[in-house]
């Protein structure tokens, strides 16, 4: 497989084509994390993981706009995804992140662990994890699920680094 590079590259790819990069891809490092990233779905697994997608990014009255992340310490972070409600932004979902042995491939990965904190995507077990494809430019894949098969659905979004910490949205207390 080639390197992809671009994110309309990564747009063309399947899901299992998706997940056979991100194995071969570094992880992005805890003090790397340290901003605002624009967050975009890619092609998902089914119809159902598309449908979710389209009302999470394209949801008239709350869309996706990022994700943000902080370093906390050199070991871990913090981060949350911020939406737009009725054009004011809000902050929603929090997580936890730490590099820990990826689900796909047993390889470190920069993990977004949203049950640290209590939140719906916390009550539904969401982990996502990222990797570097290219400077400033991420691939992540989200899982969510109550079993062990559930968590294994791969949910592949992409990054791309609009601000460097500190952010003129963050809102969130240290």
């Amino acid at each position: 497989m080639t390197t992809v590079v671009s994110r309309s590259e990564l747009k063309q790819l399947s899901t299992e084509e998706t997940v056979a990069l991100f194995k071969t891809l570094e992880t992005a490092r805890i003090d790397e994390m340290d901003g605002e990233y624009a967050a975009t779905m890619l092609k998902q697994p089914s119809l159902f993981a598309s449908m979710n997608g389209v009302v999470l990014q394209a949801n008239p009255i709350m869309p996706w706009l990022c994700k943000a992340f902080r370093p906390v310490d050199g070991e871990t972070g913090r981060g949350y995804n911020t939406f737009s409600l009725f054009g004011n932004v809000v902050q929603r979902f929090p997580m936890h992140t730490l590099i820990a042995p990826s689900r796909y491939d047993g390889k470190p990965a920069y993990q977004l662990v949203y049950r640290a904190y209590h939140s719906f995507c916390g009550e539904i077990h969401m982990v996502d994890e990222v990797r570097r494809v290219a400077p400033d430019l991420y691939l992540g894949i989200g899982t969510w699920g109550f079993t062990h098969s559930q968590r294994q659905v791969a949910l592949p979004f992409i990054l791309c680094l609009l601000y460097t910490s500190p952010s003129p949205r963050d809102r969130q207390k240290s």
